[in-house]
């Protein structure tokens, strides 16, 4: 078992061929929507990652891995897909600080000393009214809510999160920067102090502020994309962006850090998240649950319905999913035209599971500041349409053994 254990985690880190897979290819050409984009790549700059899984007769999965048009240094914004991983680390990082009473649900207080940095110490939609980690990560996982994102990505600093994931296998990922939009003059590592406190307000950690000397960046070099656009009166409307200092994850890189997450329980002790059983039953409940299905945050589900952030099967269009034999365990990103999904789908009646990961760029004016892109007209359907042309061939592929998928049914009472 333990070999078995040692081959199944090579695959999660193998760096994924270029080739484009042939059962890819046939399933975009009879399919017109997928046609039409792929047609364009030029343009729309996809990329595409499905895997399939097979257990054998002990339930342990093994992988064989589809690509179409990957390529790691063709960038793309990852935007919130960096809010696994900073959760997946912030939860590592309580573990390693080892200290009595500290855990998710402690208070955690964020000190705003730099102009215009944000400072918190309430939170209403926690039960308790103070802000702790775990409701951050269930504001990122339900909702990809960036205040949470950028309090976390403070806990955890730019130099720990660049050890750490070099040190798991993805040397090229760079998580630099926050999401506070009126922070620019304050860049992201220049970093705030925190202080933990347990709920009789007894100090348990506090954290100094930070201030990052390495200067990370984009690891290929200097990228600017995009084009200046000018008015016919000669003035600057929308203009190219430089990305150089942006937060950047490869597909495949994202691809194998959920993987990693989901199938944490078959890799040896030496490559597991360090996270405990509970910490990685909230990670993964909370990437398939509907905004709805939790009471604190409590979220208005008109605004927050239930395919919200699920762009793979639904589309983004389901108010209220009924079907409970069907979950999606994902992570969405989009900003500036970039848009990504990476997901476990699974079916637990008809016992179908693969993985799906694809970005698109849909930025006809290939330029930034206008807030005009193809997000709906193009990317949501193309996406859908992937989804359920791969979860349809899901179906119908025959297995010698059915996955037990008991361990992914984390719903209801």
């Amino acid at each position: 078992m333990k070999l078995i254990c040692i081959i199944f985690f090579i695959l999660t880190q193998i760096v994924y061929s270029q080739s484009n897979s042939a059962l890819l290819e046939n399933i975009i050409k009879n399919n017109n929507t997928l046609k039409n984009i792929i047609d364009k790549k030029e343009v729309y700059k996809p990329q595409i990652i499905y895997t399939q899984i097979n257990r054998d007769e002990n339930n342990f999965p093994t992988f064989t891995n589809h690509t179409y048009l990957l390529d790691s240094s063709n960038y793309f914004y990852c935007a919130s897909l960096v809010k696994l991983p900073c959760s997946i680390m912030a939860l590592e990082k309580l573990n390693e600080l080892k200290i009595e009473g500290l855990n998710k649900e402690s208070y955690m207080f964020t000190k705003g000393i730099y102009p215009c940095n944000k400072q918190c110490e309430k939170d209403t939609s926690s039960p308790s009214g103070y802000p702790t980690l775990s409701n951050y990560i269930k504001k990122m996982l339900l909702v990809s809510d960036n205040f949470s994102y950028s309090r976390v990505y403070e806990f955890l600093n730019p130099d720990y999160i660049q050890s750490r994931l070099k040190s798991l296998g993805y040397p090229n990922a760079r998580i630099i920067h926050r999401f506070d939009a009126i922070c620019k003059e304050v860049p992201g590592f220049k970093i705030n102090p925190i202080d933990f406190y347990d709920h009789e307000m007894k100090l348990l950690y506090a954290s100094k502020a930070f201030d990052s000397k390495k200067g990370y960046s984009y690891p290929f070099g200097k990228i600017v994309l995009g084009t200046d656009i000018k008015n016919n009166k000669g003035k600057k409307i929308s203009e190219k962006k430089d990305f150089t200092y942006s937060n950047f994850i490869p597909l495949n890189n994202f691809h194998s850090i959920l993987q990693r997450l989901l199938f944490h329980n078959y890799l040896p002790e030496q490559n597991k998240y360090n996270i405990t059983e509970e910490d990685w039953s909230f990670l993964v409940k909370h990437l398939a649950m509907y905004p709805r299905e939790t009471k604190h945050p409590k979220y208005n589900t008109e605004e927050f319905y239930d395919s919200y952030k699920k762009y793979f099967i639904y589309g983004s269009e389901v108010k209220k999913i009924n079907s409970d034999t069907l979950r999606v365990f994902n992570m969405i990103g989009y900003s500036y035209g970039f848009i990504v999904d990476c997901a476990y789908i699974v079916n637990y009646k008809t016992k179908t599971e693969f993985m799906l990961s694809s970005v698109l760029y849909t930025n006809s004016r290939n330029s930034f500041g206008s807030g005009v892109y193809e997000y709906k007209s193009v990317a949501i359907p193309f996406l859908k349409e992937l989804s359920l042309e791969i979860y349809k061939l899901e179906v119908n592929r025959e297995k010698k053994y059915l996955p037990d998928l008991k361990e992914f049914e984390l719903f209801g009472e």
